[in-house]
């Protein structure tokens, strides 16, 4: 496998972060929002110079603030596709190994909008023209996630043979408890190409560093030792967050 982190999620600038993960041999995931609302960052040539000077890889998570491919509203779903277009072409001119993809959102629960939103996924996954791998991503963290159930979300990768899966361990254990990063492996684990590790207690979305709540990080590492893909960390607590949580899984926490 090869392993990284969210600059992001860690609080880190970029010149942190390129210098913790040449220390620590890992890749940066790569926020695409960033990009978008500051426009002092580095545009993808220059990042992808900034990772070949450093011999530091990339990931990217695809768009996700302000966005939604499953919105009823014809000008905010179409925004949202030419977003995630536009991001998917940063990726493949970064180097990125992968994209994490959303699965967008629903603020009303009628049975007639649920339908016509899973619908707006639908032809928008088909729309969307794929430079990088894409893997769609468990979320199922509040009422307003689209895909409720892991059932969902396999009929979904079912119908788009061209997309992987992301398993977020720490969204699986909010949706579905204890066991609920197995119960999407043992359904998703063929198209498994890339992990998001963190940590909490059950509840919310904390981001916590491995081995601080309830993940069980046993099964995550046995998962890894035959994992061929990608796995971005997504935790916080700064440079100290990821050093703890590379040390554990890498046996030496």
């Amino acid at each position: 496998m090869k392993l990284g982190f969210s600059p992001l999620t860690a609080g880190l600038d970029y010149r942190r972060s390129f210098d913790l993960a040449a220390e620590l041999g890992l890749f940066l995931e790569i926020a695409y929002d960033q990009h978008e609302m500051d426009p002092r960052l580095p545009g993808p040539r220059a990042l992808a110079e900034m990772g070949r000077a450093a011999g530091v890889g990339f990931s990217l998570h695809l768009p996700f603030v302000d966005w939604n491919i499953a919105s009823l509203v014809p000008p905010v779903q179409r925004l949202s596709l030419e977003r995630t277009q536009r991001a998917i072409q940063f990726g493949a001119e970064i180097g990125a190994e992968c994209g994490v993809l959303h699965t967008g959102l629903i603020p009303l629960r009628w049975p007639e909008a649920v339908a016509h939103a899973h619908q707006q996924v639908q032809e928008a996954l088909g729309q969307l023209e794929l430079a990088i791998p894409v893997a769609l991503e468990n979320l199922g963290l509040s009422r307003s996630d689209l895909l409720e159930t892991p059932a969902e979300l396999v009929s979904l990768l079912e119908a788009h043979p061209q997309y992987g899966f992301c398993l977020d361990v720490g969204h699986a254990l909010i949706q579905r408890g204890p066991g609920g990063a197995q119960e999407y492996h043992r359904l998703l684990g063929s198209r498994l190409i890339h992990l998001h590790l963190h940590d909490n207690q059950g509840s919310r979305d904390e981001h916590l560093p491995c081995g601080l709540g309830k993940v069980d990080w046993a099964w995550v590492r046995a998962v890894l030792k035959g994992f061929t893909g990608t796995v971005a960390l997504e935790v916080t607590g700064g440079a100290e967050g990821v050093r703890q949580s590379v040390a554990l899984l890498r046996g030496e926490a």
